[in-house]
Formats: structure tokens, C-alpha cells, sequence
């Protein structure tokens, strides 16, 4: 799974990448795409880990980019923004990290700390570049269509698409609301289009608005999660040794670190759970997505398990971690044998029985 950090300058963003990857903020002025690859905390892993003592222990990851902070005010920005955008279309989803803090030592974007326009300034940008791509498209569509191709029929239906793309983001609409079926989705996935991904939002807040909730109003809808994070304060708590990090949380009434935050609301866009598996030589996490039978989270692990599917036998980690072993959630009978069409649920303990 790969994610893409997005915002304005002085919001603050490479500053939440530091926090959550526990890399150095890059240097100022570089333009470069910085990447890290950030476990998924998990405290499930960690009782299992105790329970089972594996050899190893594989955490799910996030991979996270953090592209420069951009800025419209003039050409050269536009122009250097909107190339830093097309390098991302290839992520899973994007997160844009919107400035609310106020700090006179930080100069605000615009002159103005001011969040809705900043969010609002960043969907229409990606909007345009989705414009730009669809209008390249279209151009080229148009040329192939007058030729006697095999695809012939193919690219008529994709123009035919694309001009209804083309409309729907002049008229500032969502681009889904020019798709009307799963065909039509499949027919442009691989371009790429940004305002099709999934999106959250991170709200970088002061230390005196841990508490602030921020209403956006039709801004991003209501399925966009929205969280609120001090970058400042998260990056000094990260620098911190963990019982110095764990007391200076208490103090500050902070139940989750950063990257537990920051990994919530990505899970919950892509709409992501994880399964487990365990024994002596590896405990870990699967990440996949809801609604998984037990037959394609199987392929997750390795296709011929899949190939060679018998039967998923299948524990929740709550009843494990309540009964104390698997010896006595067997005896509880929670212990169960599920089929190839068995939607599998977050926290299933799963051992596949499988024959290739």
C-alpha cells in the first residue's frame, strides 16, 4: 500500500512524515520526494509475539511519500507543483495535510492561516490535473478512432467516456459521477486519475487545539476521515526515548501516537482490515481489504495456498487472548473450520489447510 503526504507550504507536512517514519524533515528548498516505509502499529502483534515467541515478527507497512509543499501564487509554483503531482499517480491513495496552526515564526500560505481555502485550493489543483490528463487523452482518442484498428470499437468508448470526464470536472463535479458502471471504471484505472483515489485528511493543529474538531463542510464530504494532529508536538515526542515519550503523552491526555492516527485514517479510506497468522516460526499481519473471502486472503499469503484451498481454520484474537492459548479456545469451541466463501473479519487468526 502506497500513500502520498500532499499540502501546501508551510502546512507543516514534512514535519508529520518525521513524526510518523521517524526519518530527518528534509532539508528546506530540495525538491525531491522523499519516501519511508512505516510499520503499522498493532497491539495485537505484540501479545501474540509473547504468546507464541516467533522468530519473527512482520508488522503490515505503509509505504509513505512526502512530495514538497506547493505553491500557486505564481507560475513557476504552479508549473513545479504540477509536475510533483503526476509522479504520484501511481499511489494507492493520497492524504492532504492542511495547516490550522498559528505561529508567527512560520509564515502562513497566503498571508492567512485559513484551512477550508487551503483544502479547497488543493482539490481544485488536482482537478486540473486530472483535466489535463483527460483533454491529452481525448486528443490522442481522437485520432486513433479514424483509423480501421482492431481497437477501433474500444476507443470510440473510451472517447465517448472521456468526454463525459471532461464535463463532469468543468462543471466541477466528481469525476465519479461521469462513471456509470465497473466497466467504465476498469477502462480508465490505469491512468491514474488523482481525484478517483481515496483521501483523507490530516489537520495540523497548535498545541492548544488537541481537542478542536474542523467542520468541512461539503468541502470533502462526509466519507472523507478527517484527523487532527500537532506535527510540532508529535516530532518532539518521537525524538523522546519510549518511558520519557510514554509519561509526556500522559501528561498531555495523547492516547495515540502519530503514526497509529495516521495509520487509521489510511486504513479506513482504503477500507482495510488485516487478518494474522501465527506460530513458532513467524507472527504477522495481512493487510486486506473488506469483505475478503477466505479464498482470495489466502492467495494473499501465496497462490498456491489459494490453488490448493481446503479449509480455513479460524480463531478470533479476542477470544485467544481471553481464553489464554489455542488449546483452550479449541475447548471453548470458538475454534472453527470456515469454507472458501467465509468473509474474513479483522483479527482472524487463520491457518490454511491447503493441498497442491
Amino acid at each position: 500500500m502506497k500513500t502520498a503526504l500532499l499540502g501546501l507550504s508551510q502546512s507543516g507536512k514534512s514535519t508529520i512524515f518525521s513524526a510518523i517514519s521517524g526519518k530527518a524533515i528534509p532539508p528546506m528548498g530540495l525538491n525531491n520526494i522523499e519516501e519511508a516505509i512505516v510499520p503499522v502499529p498493532d497491539e495485537r502483534l505484540v501479545w501474540l509475539e509473547k504468546l507464541y515467541k516467533p522468530q519473527k515478527l512482520v508488522r503490515a507497512t505503509i509505504d509513505v511519500l512526502d512530495l514538497p509543499g506547493f505553491s500557486f501564487t505564481d507560475e513557476h509554483g504552479r508549473t513545479a507543483a504540477r509536475r510533483l503531482i503526476g509522479q504520484v499517480r501511481t499511489v494507492d491513495m493520497l492524504v492532504m495535510v492542511i495547516r490550522a496552526f498559528e505561529d508567527p515564526s512560520v509564515p502562513p500560505y497566503r498571508n492567512k492561516v485559513d484551512p477550508k481555502r487551503d483544502l479547497v485550493e488543493l482539490q481544485t489543483e488536482l482537478l486540473l490535473s486530472d483535466l489535463e490528463l483527460v483533454t491529452t487523452r481525448i486528443e490522442k482518442l481522437e485520432k486513433q478512432v479514424t483509423r480501421p484498428t482492431k481497437t477501433q470499437a474500444q476507443d470510440k468508448a473510451e472517447l465517448a467516456l472521456q468526454k463525459r470526464l471532461q464535463e463532469a470536472i468543468e462543471s466541477e463535479k466528481p469525476i465519479s459521477s461521469a462513471i456509470e458502471n465497473e466497466d467504465e471504471l476498469n477502462i480508465i484505472k490505469s491512468l491514474g486519475f488523482l481525484t478517483l483515489k481515496p483521501m483523507a485528511v490530516v489537520m495540523n493543529v497548535g498545541e492548544d487545539q488537541l481537542d478542536k474538531s474542523f467542520d468541512l463542510g461539503q468541502v470533502m464530504g462526509g466519507a472523507v476521515p478527517v484527523v487532527s494532529l500537532c506535527a510540532k508536538l508529535e516530532h518532539e515526542l518521537a525524538q523522546l526515548d519510549e518511558e520519557s515519550r510514554t509519561v509526556f503523552k500522559a501528561d498531555l491526555g495523547i492516547t495515540e501516537s502519530a503514526a497509529e492516527k495516521f495509520v487509521k485514517i489510511c486504513y479506513s479510506a482504503l477500507g482495510l482490515i488485516s487478518f494474522l497468522t501465527v506460530g513458532p516460526d513467524e507472527v504477522r499481519a495481512w493487510p486486506i481489504r473488506k469483505d475478503t473471502s477466505a479464498l482470495d486472503a489466502a492467495g494473499k499469503i501465496h497462490s498456491d495456498i489459494k490453488r490448493g484451498f481446503i479449509r480455513a481454520e479460524t480463531m478470533a484474537y479476542s477470544d485467544l487472548k481471553t481464553l489464554g492459548d489455542e488449546k483452550a479456545v479449541k475447548a471453548a469451541g470458538k475454534m472453527r473450520l470456515e469454507g472458501k466463501e467465509y468473509i474474513v473479519k479483522d483479527g482472524d487468526i487463520i491457518n490454511f489447510r491447503f493441498n497442491v
